[in-house]
């Protein structure tokens, strides 16, 4: 029996990078995937390679999830799609880097929104349903940033946001436990993505100076998040709750 079998994912974010692969993997291991973005274009492309793949996924896009009414439409609109669900995996996120003191308000707004609003919307509008089911998983994609402080690159706001993110995880398994809802983050480090290797281009010295804080020297793949993150999903995780799980290639060890 598949990993997943007969359940129902909702993640975000599915329109590319960790969201994609992440779609990908719970649609092998058996889940029927709901998944969102704010780019339409990419979103219909990861539903037509779970479909080429074998898998069953429903897309829902364009969606700006730092809107709370666009939040709890697509919320609803994914619990109507297969019945419910029993994963909520808030992958999707937004940020912005610099350093202090010239870190803009902007950028600070902008980045709060898009890394603690967005699983607090979405964690809010699942919770009723998650309680009619029974129960089920908050998956909560934080950062190494929200133990850790980083200095490529700048981070103030991405490290609030997840350290946010990580206590946030906390107080949801605390008041899930009573119905069966569990809530786990995931603290990933440096994980090269089509997105960040686009934006880091040719840099070598920022490269280098990014993976040089890991012990294994390099960046980490999206399925080596998106892997654990299917186990934490599954019925073979069900004593793990109320914490938060890094994988960083040993960043936050020194």
């Amino acid at each position: 029996m598949a990993l997943l079998e007969d359940k129902v994912a909702l993640i975000t974010g599915t329109g590319g990078g960790q969201g994609r692969v992440a779609a990908l993997t719970f649609a092998r291991e058996g889940a029927r995937v709901v998944g969102c973005d704010i780019k339409a274009e990419g979103n219909e492309e990861t539903v037509e390679l779970v479909r080429r793949a074998g898998g069953e996924m429903t897309g829902l896009s364009p969606v700006d999830l730092t809107s709370p009414e666009q939040a709890e439409r697509f919320v609803e609109d994914a619990a109507a799609a297969y019945g419910g669900f029993d994963i909520v995996y808030n992958n999707a996120a937004i940020q912005y880097f610099g350093p202090m003191p010239d870190y803009s308000i902007d950028a600070w707004r902008a980045t709060i929104a898009g890394e603690l609003d967005i699983p607090f919307f979405v964690s809010k509008f699942a919770w009723p349903h998650l309680v009619r089911r029974g129960g089920g998983v908050i998956i909560n994609i934080a950062s190494v940033a929200g133990v850790i402080a980083g200095r490529v690159p700048p981070m103030i706001a991405h490290s609030a946001a997840n350290a946010g993110v990580i206590a946030m995880t906390r107080q949801l398994a605390l008041e899930g436990a009573e119905h069966g809802i569990r809530a786990v983050a995931i603290n990933p480090g440096p994980i090269l993505t089509p997105a960040s290797d686009r934006d880091l281009g040719d840099n070598q010295q920022m490269r280098a100076a990014i993976t040089d804080k890991t012990l294994l020297k390099r960046f980490g793949r999206p399925e080596e998040v998106v892997e654990l993150a299917a186990f934490l999903a599954s019925d073979r995780a069900t004593y793990i709750t109320g914490t938060d799980i890094t994988v960083d290639g040993g960043s936050s060890a020194w």
